[in-house]
């Protein structure tokens, strides 16, 4: 086994070959293309087996927003293993040297998108926050107004969606995945392709959008992938714009947005969920914390965290599983020690310990969690890996209290 940077021309065919195996592409001409564009995004990472790549995980660079200011992230945007090599460990391996390398140059902060949860727990990944999936008769949204006329987008039009996509306005938790690749790379292997937008930015640039896809045309379900808007106004615009289909189509189903709560807006959601119920077009919202997030650097990620409310300091006893899977030479060992942290206005974490302090024992994957405020101190005390004398875990409930996080960004 040989764990080494992709090339693309050894590797190429091979990659294919995987990315096929595991059902995310079926070889038409775009996917190839598609698929080089996303290897060529960011860091690439192959496991060679018998003269063969037979896994590979991707990186790129990315932000992700903490309260008011941006975090460099990396973002593990696929991770994929042929299926001579199932179950042998590698792709935990190969997974943990890319977070290493990331981390080495920088990113305070590790996500990914989980096929299931448990499998990248072993990597010290912790569940972000619910993420709601809504899907509505767009003729039962309620919007006062009218949309004006969009433009169509196309493919073609990647470069000012990827920039409208990374100029909208981001709350605590949201990312941004940066090179244009990625998104060039989704929006050409859409199928049956639905973007209407608006260039009310300055100099005309696209403002506000939607982008989505569908397997009946005629009827819907319409998927919208993306609905990226910089005020209310525009908000609504696109909501009114999405109503507008509701002659013809039947279901529209869309992340909810960061802040809104859709059902707000939509006529009987109750109603109309009973009568569509098992049916091709049933609504509803349903929720799923389908990404995991881990700190990389704690001390890098404190020094960025400022809390209103009186400093609560504490020993912390911090594992990090991610070490069983990193080589001795890795330029990265992951967090694991034990610190002396100071949540507050000016937050910071220190090697060694206080004997005077109360200790909090937390693996990385419940304290990243904490520390974004997915869940309080007491609740992950319930279900997490989080132990503590209860006067400390009600004080750090007190301080941190977040708004949830979001990431506003699959990948």
């Amino acid at each position: 086994m040989n764990f080494r940077p992709y090339d693309a021309k050894k590797d190429r065919e091979a990659i294919h070959r995987i990315w096929r195996e595991a059902g995310w592409m079926e070889g038409e001409k775009k996917e190839k293309e598609a698929a080089d564009l996303h290897i060529g995004a960011g860091r690439a990472m192959v496991c060679e087996v018998n003269g063969s790549a037979e896994c590979l995980a991707l990186t790129a660079p990315a932000t992700i927003r903490y309260l008011d200011e941006d975090l460099p992230m990396c973002a593990l945007t696929a991770v994929t293993t042929g299926r001579v090599v199932r179950k042998q460990g590698i792709a935990s391996r190969l997974t943990a040297l890319s977070i290493a390398l990331d981390a080495a140059e920088g990113a305070l902060v590790a996500a990914l998108g989980v096929f299931d949860q448990g499998y990248y727990d072993r990597l010290g990944f912790g569940s972000g926050s619910y993420v709601h999936w809504v899907k509505l008769d767009p003729a039962q949204i309620k919007v006062k107004g009218k949309h004006r006329v969009p433009s169509r987008l196309t493919p073609d039009d990647w470069e000012k969606v990827h920039a409208a996509r990374l100029g909208r306005p981001r709350a605590h938790g949201a990312i941004n995945i940066m090179p244009a690749a990625l998104t060039r790379a989704e929006m050409g292997t859409t199928k049956n392709p639905i973007g209407l937008g608006y260039h009310d930015g300055p100099d005309g640039s696209l403002s506000h959008f939607i982008w989505g896809s569908t397997k009946n045309v005629e009827k819907g379900p319409y998927r919208i992938w993306w609905v990226v808007y910089r005020s209310r106004e525009e908000f609504l615009e696109l909501m009114a714009l999405i109503k507008s289909l509701g002659d013809q189509v039947r279901l529209v189903e869309m992340n909810e947005p960061p802040g809104i709560q859709m059902q707000d807006l939509l006529e009987k959601p109750f109603a109309r969920r009973a009568i569509s119920e098992k049916s091709p077009y049933e609504s509803g919202i349903r929720a799923a914390a389908y990404y995991q997030l881990r700190i990389c650097d704690l001390g890098g990620c404190l020094e960025h965290t400022h809390l209103p409310g009186c400093p609560v300091r504490f020993n912390l006893r911090l594992s990090d599983p991610i070490e069983a899977y990193l080589e001795s030479d890795a330029p990265w060992r992951g967090v694991a020690g034990d610190y002396v942290v100071t949540l507050g206005p000016s937050s910071q974490a220190v090697p060694g310990g206080d004997s005077g302090l109360p200790t909090l024992t937390a693996t990385v994957n419940a304290f990243t969690r904490l520390w974004l405020g997915v869940r309080p101190a007491t609740g992950l005390s319930f279900t997490d890996a989080l132990e503590g004398p209860r006067e400390l875990l009600e004080q750090l409930d007190a301080i941190l209290r977040l708004p949830e996080p979001k990431l506003d960004w699959d990948f």
